[in-house]
């Protein structure tokens, strides 16, 4: 089996990689593309020593694999994604540029992975905060339909990439913000991404969108998402509307019944979901499970993960386990 990953030095490919050595996943060859600054940036994997190439149609052609995983941004998954299709790759892209595509599944493995088996050639990773939603959304659908969803999320820097983590660092030592509006130290920040013109954002529409494309059915969904001066890991508050009222503790049941979730709903003893816990694993934290004090069938909890990780690197890594990309599963 030969891999590709595609932004191989950027903070998610560099995740990507250290999956694969955490993961034991096995292959022959693995080709690593940067961008035009760092090709021939040397990278070990496994203890073995790789250069960047560049990324090229010639190149892509020349390094035939059997999966593509893209995480350098919609504008370069545009352009080369079909390159890697045509030679017979399967394109597993992190970005947002084909998400809503009719013909491109998008998936979480624990939640719609029989849509994965569907593709054309490329796969495409949910938003980061979507991913770990829609778990414990996930859950709930399985014991009482939903109807609305409403989101609130408080999302980390590491959600921009290294340029968000050096935005809290420079900010902190009092200097003026580059890549966020405001200063993000000490503060927080309701705008993620451009607003578009029905007032959301383009992160809230990403969130809004992909909801009912996962699931599988149309439902009514709202987000605010704020960016938070947090490191790593991002936190939602879901609101939950079902067609039947709600009892807790079938909730609680089909949470823990889900793989990949890891309930933490103990309030006596200030037990529930938070960024620092979630940081440096692949588990959706998902708590403060109550139920509305006006509306019997709305049922509210907030959820926690690693962005970079289930948000992003090791969810792509879990589709290419599904179409037997790890034959150590």
């Amino acid at each position: 089996m030969n891999i590709s990953i595609v932004g191989a030095t950027g903070m998610v490919g560099t995740k990507i990689l250290e999956l694969i050595q955490e993961y034991g996943i096995t292959y022959d060859n693995l080709y690593l593309y940067a961008s035009n600054e760092r090709v021939n940036t040397l990278v070990t994997v496994n203890g073995k020593k790789y250069y960047t190439f560049a990324l090229t149609s010639e190149n892509i052609k020349n390094n035939k694999s059997d999966f593509a995983l893209f995480s350098a941004g919609g504008n370069i998954s545009l352009e080369y994604a079909k390159d890697f299709v045509d030679t017979g790759c399967v394109v597993i892209d992190n970005s947002s540029a084909f998400r809503m595509h009719d013909d491109v599944p998008l998936v979480v493995p624990e939640v719609n992975k029989e849509a994965a088996f569907r593709h054309q050639g490329i796969i495409a990773n949910p938003n980061c905060s979507t991913i770990q939603a829609m778990l414990p959304l996930k859950a709930i659908e399985n014991i009482n339909p939903i109807k609305r969803v409403v989101y609130s999320t408080y999302q980390a820097v590491s959600g921009s990439g290294i340029k968000g983590i050096r935005e809290l660092e420079r900010t902190k030592e009092g200097l003026e913000p580059i890549n966020y509006a405001l200063p993000i130290y000490s503060n927080v920040i309701p705008q993620i991404d451009v607003f578009l013109e029905n007032g959301f954002s383009k992160e809230e529409m990403k969130m809004i969108l992909e909801t009912s494309k996962i699931l599988g059915k149309d439902i009514e969904v709202s987000a605010t998402c704020v960016r938070v001066p947090v490191l790593n890991g991002h936190s939602v508050d879901i609101e939950v509307e079902c067609e039947n009222e709600v009892q807790i503790s079938e909730v609680m049941s089909a949470l823990e019944d889900l793989e990949g979730i890891q309930v933490r709903d103990d309030i006596k003893n200030d037990v529930y979901p938070y960024p620092l816990e979630a940081n440096g694993n692949d588990q959706v934290y998902v708590g403060r499970v109550r139920r509305d004090l006006y509306n019997k069938k709305i049922v509210r909890l907030f959820c926690v993960a690693d962005n970079i990780r289930k948000g992003a690197a090791a969810n792509a890594i879990q589709i290419m386990q599904l179409l037997g990309g790890n034959p150590n599963v």
